[in-house]
């Protein structure tokens, strides 16, 4: 057979051959879904010049340098919410990103904002997981002031500089959450909740959401005080037991922030009661199980993958449109799952 030439790439594309040609030497010139089309072609009839092609394409594509701070690469959430993003990195068509992906053991304001700061230097948008706390909100400012932008990931963040956000709307996961209870348990009881710490926005709103549900629909519920985990499942697995053991009467468990692996140990450790409802948040391996055998009731979640690729997107938004542009939201839908859907 003979060897495909330019004519025949032009055909198999379906394109000019004048385009072909801007394709192998000016791809700049090219709109993006083009060149696609022309290096789909000449994969498909095995054109001499593929090198040539791919080589010119990624020399067209613009190129972000993109980083993000997650919560300890431990816990399992993080840790998938992680492989998302890189793998989304990995594929993305229209630009070549460099991810900077960091995992924050240490969640110490102090130690955050360095790590901010640090990430500054490299890279051109930042996206993190964080609490609210002045000198993370000093930090941001910090790094606004040279032009990095930065974005709230699953929890909304402050500072004088504009902060875009990509995750749920919170308000509606904890009203979610509430309904949930109100339908489900036979008659108005008293819940407990569990959350991560009130500087996590995202889980303060997830409690006011939570309480105004049942202040609109029914009163006759109790909903106790919160209890900080401080995202830690040993702390939550004590929080559980001592709920457990003082209130006997308990009809319920909202577990609305870090730590829930503990609260299901704690779960597992006693007889399960009759119309007991556990709503939760995110699913993985152990919440899987929990809804299976019944210690979980539902589980509201993050679209990790969803997730992944509007961070990636706000970040390139908000380095394109530059430091004027104000603050970008995005409001991802969440997830529904009880032991009938997983």
């Amino acid at each position: 057979m003979k060897r495909p030439t330019l004519p025949d790439l032009a055909r198999a594309a379906g394109v000019s051959l004048s385009t072909v040609n801007r394709v192998l030497h000016d791809p700049a010139a090219v709109r993006p879904v083009t060149r696609e089309r022309v290096l789909a072609a000449a994969e498909a009839i095995g054109f001499y010049g593929l090198g040539t092609i791919r080589h010119g394409m990624q020399a067209a594509q613009p190129h972000y340098r993109l980083g993000i701070l997650l919560l300890q690469n431990r816990r399992r959430f993080y840790r998938r919410l992680g492989e998302a993003l890189t793998a989304e990195a990995a594929r993305w068509r229209e630009a070549r990103i460099d991810l900077d992906l960091v995992f924050l053991e240490d969640l110490t304001p102090e130690h955050v904002a360095e790590r901010l700061r640090e990430l500054a230097c490299r890279c051109e948008s930042i996206a993190l997981v964080s609490a609210q706390h002045p000198v993370i909100a000093q930090a941001i400012d910090d790094v606004g002031a040279r032009d990095v932008p930065v974005t709230g990931l699953i929890t909304p963040l402050t500072a004088t500089a504009a902060v875009s956000f990509v995750g749920l709307d919170n308000w509606k996961v904890g009203r979610t959450a509430a309904w949930a209870f109100h339908h489900m348990l036979p008659r108005p009881g008293k819940i407990g909740i569990l959350l991560g710490s009130h500087r996590y926005r995202n889980q303060e709103l997830n409690e006011a959401g939570f309480r105004s549900y049942f202040r609109e629909h029914d009163p006759r519920f109790v909903l106790l005080d919160p209890l900080s985990t401080y995202e830690e499942a040993a702390v939550a697995r004590e929080h559980v037991e001592t709920l457990l053991r003082t209130h006997p009467d308990l009809s319920g468990l909202f577990l609305s922030g870090g730590g829930i692996t503990g609260a299901l140990a704690a779960l597992a450790a006693i007889p399960r009661r009759e119309g007991f409802v556990v709503v939760g948040y995110e699913l993985f391996d152990d919440t899987r199980a929990a809804l299976l055998d019944g210690r979980l009731t539902m589980v509201l979640s993050h679209p990790v993958e969803a997730m992944a690729r509007e961070t990636l997107a706000t970040l390139i938004r908000t380095r394109l449109a530059g430091p004027g542009a104000g603050a970008q939201s995005v409001t991802l839908n969440f997830d529904i799952h009880t032991a009938e859907n997983i």
